[in-house]
Protein backbone atom coordinates (compact mmCIF):
# COMPACT_ATOMS: atom_id res chain seq x y z
CA UNK A 1 0.00 0.00 0.00
CA UNK A 2 1.40 3.39 -1.00
CA UNK A 3 1.15 6.26 1.49
CA UNK A 4 -0.61 9.24 -0.09
CA UNK A 5 0.88 12.70 0.47
CA UNK A 6 -0.88 14.72 3.15
CA UNK A 7 -2.19 18.16 2.31
CA UNK A 8 0.34 19.45 4.84
CA UNK A 9 3.28 17.91 2.96
CA UNK A 10 4.83 21.07 1.55
CA UNK A 11 8.13 20.61 -0.27
CA UNK A 12 10.63 23.45 -0.75
CA UNK A 13 12.79 23.04 -3.87
CA UNK A 14 16.04 25.03 -3.76
CA UNK A 15 17.98 25.21 -7.04
CA UNK A 16 19.21 28.00 -9.31
CA UNK A 17 18.71 26.05 -12.55
CA UNK A 18 15.22 26.88 -13.91
CA UNK A 19 14.99 23.70 -15.97
CA UNK A 20 15.78 21.53 -12.95
CA UNK A 21 13.31 23.43 -10.79
CA UNK A 22 10.55 23.10 -13.40
CA UNK A 23 11.18 19.36 -13.72
CA UNK A 24 11.19 18.73 -9.98
CA UNK A 25 8.16 20.92 -9.31
CA UNK A 26 6.16 19.23 -12.07
CA UNK A 27 6.71 15.72 -10.74
CA UNK A 28 6.24 16.63 -7.08
CA UNK A 29 3.02 18.51 -7.86
CA UNK A 30 1.85 15.57 -9.94
CA UNK A 31 2.39 13.41 -6.85
CA UNK A 32 0.06 15.78 -4.92
CA UNK A 33 2.68 17.65 -2.91
CA UNK A 34 2.44 21.40 -2.38
CA UNK A 35 5.65 22.91 -3.73
CA UNK A 36 7.51 26.17 -3.11
CA UNK A 37 10.76 27.19 -4.78
CA UNK A 38 13.83 29.29 -4.03
CA UNK A 39 16.86 30.06 -6.21
CA UNK A 40 19.30 31.18 -3.50
CA UNK A 41 20.36 30.28 0.01
CA UNK A 42 18.97 33.39 1.76
CA UNK A 43 15.60 32.98 0.02
CA UNK A 44 15.53 29.29 0.95
CA UNK A 45 16.20 30.04 4.62
CA UNK A 46 13.52 32.73 4.73
CA UNK A 47 10.93 30.49 3.05
CA UNK A 48 11.79 27.50 5.25
CA UNK A 49 11.35 29.60 8.39
CA UNK A 50 8.07 31.08 7.19
CA UNK A 51 6.44 28.01 5.63
CA UNK A 52 7.91 25.17 7.73
CA UNK A 53 8.01 22.65 4.84
CA UNK A 54 7.99 18.95 5.54
CA UNK A 55 11.07 18.52 3.34
CA UNK A 56 13.63 20.61 1.44
CA UNK A 57 15.09 19.41 -1.86
CA UNK A 58 18.42 21.23 -1.66
CA UNK A 59 20.95 21.73 -4.44
CA UNK A 60 24.52 22.07 -3.16
CA UNK A 61 25.80 24.39 -5.91
CA UNK A 62 23.98 27.65 -5.15
CA UNK A 63 25.09 31.23 -5.85
CA UNK A 64 26.50 33.15 -2.91
CA UNK A 65 25.77 30.55 -0.25
CA UNK A 66 26.47 26.84 -0.74
CA UNK A 67 23.92 24.16 -0.03
CA UNK A 68 26.16 22.99 2.81
CA UNK A 69 25.85 26.43 4.41
CA UNK A 70 22.07 26.41 3.94
CA UNK A 71 21.85 22.96 5.50
CA UNK A 72 23.95 24.01 8.49
CA UNK A 73 21.78 27.11 9.02
CA UNK A 74 18.60 25.04 8.79
CA UNK A 75 19.87 22.71 11.50
CA UNK A 76 21.02 25.57 13.75
CA UNK A 77 17.66 27.38 13.73
CA UNK A 78 15.16 25.81 16.20
CA UNK A 79 12.32 26.72 13.81
CA UNK A 80 13.79 24.61 10.99
CA UNK A 81 15.98 22.07 12.79
CA UNK A 82 13.46 19.28 12.28
CA UNK A 83 12.86 19.84 8.56
CA UNK A 84 13.87 16.87 6.42
CA UNK A 85 16.48 17.54 3.71
CA UNK A 86 17.18 15.70 0.46
CA UNK A 87 20.44 16.86 -1.12
CA UNK A 88 20.35 17.23 -4.90
CA UNK A 89 23.85 17.51 -6.30
CA UNK A 90 26.04 17.03 -9.33
CA UNK A 91 28.87 16.06 -6.98
CA UNK A 92 29.38 12.33 -6.82
CA UNK A 93 32.48 12.34 -4.62
CA UNK A 94 32.07 10.45 -1.37
CA UNK A 95 33.47 13.29 0.83
CA UNK A 96 30.66 15.57 -0.36
CA UNK A 97 28.02 12.97 0.44
CA UNK A 98 29.57 12.28 3.83
CA UNK A 99 29.77 15.99 4.65
CA UNK A 100 26.11 16.48 3.82
CA UNK A 101 25.04 13.51 5.93
CA UNK A 102 27.21 14.69 8.82
CA UNK A 103 25.53 18.10 8.66
CA UNK A 104 22.17 16.39 9.06
CA UNK A 105 20.86 15.64 5.56
CA UNK A 106 18.45 12.73 5.36
CA UNK A 107 19.33 11.50 1.87
CA UNK A 108 21.05 12.57 -1.34
CA UNK A 109 20.44 12.19 -5.06
CA UNK A 110 23.02 12.91 -7.76
CA UNK A 111 22.38 14.70 -11.06
CA UNK A 112 21.32 13.62 -13.59
CA UNK A 113 18.48 11.91 -11.77
CA UNK A 114 15.22 10.15 -12.46
CA UNK A 115 12.25 12.34 -11.47
CA UNK A 116 10.38 9.20 -10.46
CA UNK A 117 13.23 8.21 -8.14
CA UNK A 118 13.23 11.67 -6.60
CA UNK A 119 9.50 11.43 -5.83
CA UNK A 120 9.98 7.98 -4.33
CA UNK A 121 12.88 9.17 -2.16
CA UNK A 122 10.83 12.13 -0.94
CA UNK A 123 8.02 9.77 0.03
CA UNK A 124 10.46 7.41 1.76
CA UNK A 125 12.00 10.23 3.81
CA UNK A 126 8.59 11.52 4.87
CA UNK A 127 7.58 8.01 5.94
CA UNK A 128 10.76 7.70 8.00
CA UNK A 129 10.34 11.00 9.79
CA UNK A 130 6.69 10.40 10.41
CA UNK A 131 4.82 12.93 8.29
CA UNK A 132 1.27 11.72 8.18
CA UNK A 133 2.24 8.71 10.30
CA UNK A 134 0.13 6.92 12.85
CA UNK A 135 2.47 6.20 15.77
CA UNK A 136 0.27 6.04 18.86
CA UNK A 137 2.26 5.86 22.06
CA UNK A 138 5.21 7.03 24.06
CA UNK A 139 8.43 5.35 25.09
CA UNK A 140 10.17 5.98 28.43
CA UNK A 141 13.77 4.90 28.94
CA UNK A 142 15.08 6.42 32.13
CA UNK A 143 15.03 10.21 31.68
CA UNK A 144 14.28 9.90 27.95
CA UNK A 145 10.68 10.24 26.78
CA UNK A 146 9.73 9.79 23.11
CA UNK A 147 6.27 10.77 21.89
CA UNK A 148 5.87 8.73 18.74
CA UNK A 149 2.56 10.34 17.79
CA UNK A 150 4.05 13.86 17.84
CA UNK A 151 7.66 12.88 16.97
CA UNK A 152 9.03 14.77 19.95
CA UNK A 153 11.72 13.86 22.49
CA UNK A 154 12.38 15.06 26.03
CA UNK A 155 15.16 14.40 28.53
CA UNK A 156 13.63 15.05 31.95
CA UNK A 157 11.53 18.17 31.25
CA UNK A 158 13.67 19.60 28.46
CA UNK A 159 12.51 19.05 24.89
CA UNK A 160 15.29 18.25 22.42
CA UNK A 161 15.67 19.63 18.92
CA UNK A 162 16.58 16.54 16.89
CA UNK A 163 16.96 16.29 13.14
CA UNK A 164 14.64 13.77 11.44
CA UNK A 165 17.53 11.33 11.10
CA UNK A 166 18.56 11.71 14.75
CA UNK A 167 14.96 11.13 15.81
CA UNK A 168 14.68 7.99 13.67
CA UNK A 169 17.99 6.69 15.01
CA UNK A 170 16.98 7.25 18.64
CA UNK A 171 13.54 5.72 18.08
CA UNK A 172 15.02 2.58 16.53
CA UNK A 173 17.48 2.14 19.41
CA UNK A 174 14.71 2.79 21.94
CA UNK A 175 12.28 0.35 20.37
CA UNK A 176 15.02 -2.29 20.44
CA UNK A 177 16.55 -1.26 23.77
CA UNK A 178 18.88 -3.82 25.27
CA UNK A 179 19.59 -5.36 21.85
CA UNK A 180 22.66 -4.55 19.80
CA UNK A 181 21.98 -2.91 16.44
CA UNK A 182 24.66 -3.41 13.80
CA UNK A 183 25.90 -0.33 11.96
CA UNK A 184 24.98 -1.86 8.61
CA UNK A 185 21.46 -2.59 9.87
CA UNK A 186 21.07 0.99 11.08
CA UNK A 187 22.22 2.31 7.69
CA UNK A 188 19.69 0.12 5.89
CA UNK A 189 16.76 1.00 8.14
CA UNK A 190 17.37 4.57 9.30
CA UNK A 191 19.01 5.92 6.13
CA UNK A 192 17.77 3.31 3.65
CA UNK A 193 21.32 3.75 2.46
CA UNK A 194 23.05 2.49 -0.64
CA UNK A 195 25.77 -0.09 0.08
CA UNK A 196 28.57 2.36 -0.77
CA UNK A 197 27.81 4.71 2.14
CA UNK A 198 30.35 4.14 4.90
CA UNK A 199 29.29 3.06 8.37
CA UNK A 200 31.16 6.03 9.89
CA UNK A 201 28.01 7.98 8.99
CA UNK A 202 26.28 6.09 11.80
CA UNK A 203 29.12 6.86 14.22
CA UNK A 204 28.93 10.59 13.48
CA UNK A 205 25.16 10.69 14.04
CA UNK A 206 25.43 8.68 17.27
CA UNK A 207 28.06 11.10 18.54
CA UNK A 208 25.79 14.07 17.82
CA UNK A 209 22.81 12.29 19.37
CA UNK A 210 24.75 11.57 22.57
CA UNK A 211 25.72 15.23 22.81
CA UNK A 212 22.10 16.35 22.49
CA UNK A 213 20.96 13.78 25.08
CA UNK A 214 23.37 15.23 27.63
CA UNK A 215 23.85 12.97 30.66
CA UNK A 216 21.32 10.55 29.17
CA UNK A 217 23.73 10.04 26.26
CA UNK A 218 25.62 7.48 28.35
CA UNK A 219 22.65 5.13 27.82
CA UNK A 220 23.71 4.80 24.17
CA UNK A 221 26.43 2.16 24.39
CA UNK A 222 29.03 1.26 21.79
CA UNK A 223 29.48 -2.45 21.20
CA UNK A 224 32.99 -2.49 19.80
CA UNK A 225 33.32 -3.90 16.32
CA UNK A 226 29.58 -4.31 15.85
CA UNK A 227 27.23 -1.42 16.57
CA UNK A 228 25.18 0.28 19.28
CA UNK A 229 22.50 -0.41 21.83
CA UNK A 230 20.36 1.67 24.14
CA UNK A 231 20.33 0.24 27.65
CA UNK A 232 17.72 0.87 30.29
CA UNK A 233 19.02 2.56 33.45
CA UNK A 234 20.20 0.02 35.98
CA UNK A 235 20.60 -2.71 33.36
Amino acid sequence: MTTQPSETDRILVVDDEPDIVALVVYHLAKAKYRVSTAASGPDALALAKRERPALVVLDLMLPGMSGFDVLARLRQDPDTAGVAVLMLTARKDEPDRIRGLELGADDYLTKPFSPQELVLRVAAILRRVGTGGEAIDSLHIGPIRIDRSAHRVWVEDEELELTPTEYKLLLMLAERRGRVQARTHLLETVWEAAPDIQTRTVDMHVQRLRTKLGLAGELVETVRGFGYRLRAPGA
